[in-house]
């Protein structure tokens, strides 16, 4: 079923490409476009993950350089039946997260240094589950590559406007300016199309690898909290690759309306506490902003801050430690045991 809709979205943005062609140069330049269009098809299936990565300056990490985060993928992943996915870190301060891939055995998972260094242990578990949700559902096939069409097709409108004297154009200046605005917005439609059904499916499923709902449900709450304040900038300057996160990253998308890519993350919420009251799950208390040791590899570190210890998990010697040397055990009884311990 997903490789059919795949095949449609594929046809919906190809006949996107071929309207905008014919827009700026008649037939010929549908022609024209009909063949960038076959070319991008292609080279997106086998390279638009990278293409996205790349746009968002993903840094890729290992066990060593990143042993809490890899270890919780690699539980998750064990926990979904899935393959070990490449793990990336953005150094970037907006809380968020997105999958990337053709399919589980080529996925990636990529979270911001905000996200890391500002849930704790049981949210980014959540937040995990549900990208490898996308994969295990093989949604992140579709997400990847309508971000990489869906960018190309605003580009080549933008271009139309200057064509607009193109004596093969239909409609000269004004069908090129409507074109300008039009066919973005034609992009953006199929986006929201394969976005909202999908978003809600993934948290449903990543709620049942992480095994709680509600660690779901709260980090969606900060990461909303946190899109709204901190502007990513490459998401900005990027814009097609909006739907791929797990919380849309660009300003002021924050309602549930046509043109949003995401769900409200409210009604998001919601659900998620109502899956909880079902499983007999209480709500869970707050242990304070988490922390991801990365270490240097490139351009990636998280941002540090003095205030916190070295993370959630930490080592052995501090497990359970506070400032101070108070006891965080006396909390744990109120919390769900975690899929790592």
């Amino acid at each position: 079923m997903n490789y059919v809709r795949t095949g449609m979205l594929l046809a919906a943005m190809t006949a996107l490409f071929m309207g905008i062609g014919f827009m700026i140069g008649g037939q010929t330049g549908m022609l024209i476009a009909l063949l960038i269009a076959g070319g991008m098809n292609i080279f997106s299936y086998w390279n638009s993950d990278r293409m996205v990565l790349a746009m968002h300056h993903a840094q890729e990490v290992d066990e060593r350089q990143a042993p809490e985060l890899y270890g919780m993928v690699r539980t998750m992943a064990a926990r979904a039946e899935l393959p070990m996915p490449k793990v990336y870190v953005i150094n970037n301060p907006q809380p968020n997260a997105f999958a990337t891939g053709r399919n589980p055995e080529n996925a990636a998972v990529a979270a911001t240094t905000g996200l890391l260094n500002s849930l704790t242990k049981e949210e980014v578990a959540g937040v995990m589950a549900h990208e490898l949700a996308h994969v295990k559902n093989r949604d992140t096939l579709i997400m990847t590559i309508t971000a990489t069409i869906a960018g190309a097709i605003s580009m080549l409108a933008n271009f139309a406007f200057f064509f607009g004297g193109n004596r093969n154009n239909p409609l000269g200046l004004i069908g090129s300016i409507l074109m300008m605005f039009l066919a973005p917005m034609a992009a953006a439609l199929v986006q929201m199309a394969i976005s909202r059904t999908r978003e809600y499916a993934a948290d449903r499923m990543g709620a049942q690898i992480c095994g709680n709902p509600l660690w779901l449900a709260s980090a969606l709450h900060k990461i909303a909290g946190g899109a709204a304040r901190v502007v990513n900038e490459d998401a900005e300057h990027n814009p097609a690759t909006a739907h791929m996160f797990i919380i849309n990253p660009l300003s002021g998308q924050n309602m549930d309306n046509l043109f949003s890519t995401h769900p409200n993350t409210d009604n998001r919420i919601a659900a998620l506490r109502e899956m909880a009251s079902e499983g007999g799950f209480s709500e869970m208390r707050s242990s304070g902003g988490g922390h991801f040791g990365v270490r240097e590899t490139s351009n990636a570190q998280p941002q540090r801050d003095a205030r916190r210890p070295s993370g959630p998990w930490g080592s052995a010697g501090n497990t359970g430690q506070r400032r101070g040397g108070e006891q965080s055990g006396r909390d744990e009884p109120r919390k769900p045991k975690g899929p790592w311990g």
